[in-house]
């Protein structure tokens, strides 16, 4: 996002955040006794086209389809043992339905009530609450969730539990929204004022009210909480109470209605605007019209605008003068790369958007991922050519073999050199049984060191054939190596038949400390190329577990897992330490870094390159 939650909702323009997840299912056929948050496993198309509707109406603000999916309430249906599971999944779909969309959309993991009464708990089952809200936020955490909404409580005392608890295991933004009843009072007897400032003081971040009554009362409730916080304000409410016709819960509030109350929240200061139960995507198009005629020219959530690109500029000189260039920095100075995946939809403006921001911060190459986790995505080439044509910054295509025969390797490669990508990262790729299509077909007619000889004998003005391709190419060849493989001695000969056959430069897999680089090197002994340092930086104490022990390729110290887990809350931030800590050890010992973020985290990256410029100088 190019504005974090914090500083978007303390503007005058009100955040839309989208309407009714229930009810949609509930539409759509799905019972209200089955259980909502398990369609994250059984029916992720479901839930994914539900959020796509939200975005398109113009909803700025999802939330994940995780209302009940805590230990306590997923035991009734069995399922006591897959939170963390369903929650990392919803927080999946939302992220893949804004990534389609190609909008600045930020994904609320959605926390709702244990459901038990808890006016007088015994100290056990305040216990059991406390750790069931805990582990629930750290499956959304561990999914990627922006911030945490905590909503539809109608205990103050279980929202405060439930804030401790998320406030242990993270620093996300919270909003919390109690309930109230029709006399503006909470089902304890709390009035708004009192719910507003105990929660401000709880550490919620935005506080706010949602459900049970439509929006004449909430209107009232805002009005009351204004008058006691300073903290933004949100609202979600209900279109009006359900009536049962004819074997349907149907709501009768009508969008054109909500939009007049867009209005009126928006003028009492309220920062962010939704709506529960019996809204629908048309419900959140008439509040998108609305906040757009009282914010008229203010930035909204849609994709820019690609223009046609001007045509690509002439060859280079040979001459070997810096001109500025990442292939003339290479070996001569420290560079940094930070990678880019490509969206899983149509929309590029996202991306393009933090390519942006990174060529503002002096970064000196994007990396373009190919389809990674063998997920489909955009073409890299076509992103690839969009982010240097449009934004200026130069690329680094990740080049897999996994999809293309022969023809079709060298065919992209004359393309890619045509519209002017010619830094290529040569990758054998992750097989297709580890993504999304596990019985697609794999090509492999060659692997990275086929693939290098390929590029390297198109720089000889040659095809893999030997026939003329006219000219010579001027590719730039990079390899990537692995210092945590399993087997280093096939790592290392396969690294030199790289070298070999004709790779420039390398970039590593992640890295969590130099020990670990540098007994590779003694191992390796010396080599005569450019070497990038893989990080990837941490966000939770659950990431770097999950990496360490589920990712292929990737080996997290334990002290790096001990410094994680002692951070807790702080895990973002200590992720981003320990990233600037490994940049700033490793300057000197190699030629560059190659960043990777985690969950489209940008803003964790330009941490770490605002730090190690500032160091630099």
């Amino acid at each position: 996002m190019s504005q974090s939650f914090t500083e978007q909702i303390r503007t005058g323009v009100p955040i839309l955040a989208d309407g009714a997840m229930g009810t949609l299912l509930y539409l759509r056929g799905v019972p209200y006794d089955h259980c909502f948050d398990e369609l994250n496993a059984s029916r992720p198309e479901l839930i994914q086209a539900i959020h796509r509707e939200y975005i398109t109406a113009g909803a700025a603000l999802v939330e994940t389809n995780t209302f009940g999916a805590n230990r306590i309430k997923l035991e009734r249906f069995g399922l006591q043992d897959r939170v963390v599971e369903l929650n990392r999944k919803a927080v999946s779909i939302a992220r893949a339905a804004r990534d389609i969309s190609g909008r600045e959309v930020w994904v609320a993991g959605s926390i709702g009530p244990i459901g038990k009464p808890s006016s007088l708990p015994t100290a056990k089952s305040r216990a059991e609450m406390f750790a069931a809200f805990k582990e629930q936020v750290e499956g959304l955490l561990e999914g990627g969730a922006d911030l945490l909404m905590f909503e539809t409580f109608w205990d103050l005392d279980q929202m405060q539990d439930a804030i401790r608890a998320a406030r242990e295991v993270c620093s996300l933004p919270i909003v919390a929204q109690m309930t109230f009843t029709e006399e503006c009072i909470t089902l304890h007897g709390r009035p708004p004022e009192e719910v507003a400032r105990t929660l401000a003081e709880a550490g919620a971040d935005v506080v706010g009210a949602n459900c049970s009554v439509g929006p004449l009362a909430m209107l009232d409730v805002i009005e009351k909480m204004a008058s006691a916080t300073d903290l933004p304000l949100a609202v979600q409410p209900n279109a009006g109470l359900p009536q049962f016709v004819e074997g349907r819960y149907v709501y009768l509030t009508s969008p054109d209605y909500f939009a007049e109350y867009t209005i009126k929240f928006a003028e009492a200061g309220t920062r962010l605007i939704g709506g529960c139960c019996g809204t629908t995507p048309a419900h959140i198009a008439a509040m998108r019209a609305a906040l757009d005629r009282l914010h008229p020219g203010e930035v909204r959530p849609h994709p820019i605008v690609v223009t046609p690109p001007p045509p690509a500029e002439p060859e280079q000189a040979e001459n070997g003068e810096d001109d500025g260039s990442f292939a003339s920095k290479l070996g001569k100075q420290f560079v940094i790369s930070v990678e880019l995946d490509p969206p899983k939809g149509l929309k590029p403006a996202k991306l393009i958007r933090a390519a942006e921001m990174m060529k503002a911060e002096g970064v000196d190459a994007i990396n373009i991922a190919d389809s990674p986790m063998a997920r489909v995505r955009m073409s890299a080439l076509a992103l690839a050519y969009l982010i240097q044509s449009r934004v200026g910054s130069e690329v680094i295509l990740h080049f897999t073999c996994r999809d293309r025969n022969l023809m079709g390797l060298q065919s992209d490669l004359i393309g890619a050199h045509a519209v002017g990508v010619k830094n290529i990262l040569a990758l054998t790729g992750d097989p297709p049984t580890v993504g999304d299509y596990a019985h697609a077909t794999a090509v492999y007619d060659v692997d990275s060191i086929g693939l290098i000889k390929i590029i390297k004998r198109m720089n000889e003005g040659f095809d893999g054939a030997g026939t003329s391709i006219g000219s010579k190419a001027h590719f730039r060849i990079a390899c990537a190596v692995n210092p945590t493989a399993e087997n280093l001695d096939e790592e290392i000969s396969r690294f030199r038949q790289k070298i070999e056959a004709g790779a420039e430069y390398a970039m590593t897999q992640p890295l969590y400390e130099m020990s670990t680089w540098n007994d590779f090197l003694e191992r390796l002994g010396p080599v005569n190329i450019p070497i990038l340092f893989g990080v990837l930086p941490l966000q939770s104490s659950r990431h770097a577990e999950f990496l360490h022990n589920e990712v292929p390729g990737i080996s997290v110290p334990a002290w790096v897992r001990e410094r994680m887990r002692v951070a807790g809350a702080d895990g973002q931030a200590e992720g981003a330490r320990l990233a600037t800590e490994l940049l700033l050890e490793a300057r000197g010992k190699v030629h560059g870094v190659y960043l990777m973020p985690s969950f489209g985290r940008y803003d964790q990256i330009l941490e770490v390159v605002r730090a190690a410029r500032q160091e630099a100088t």
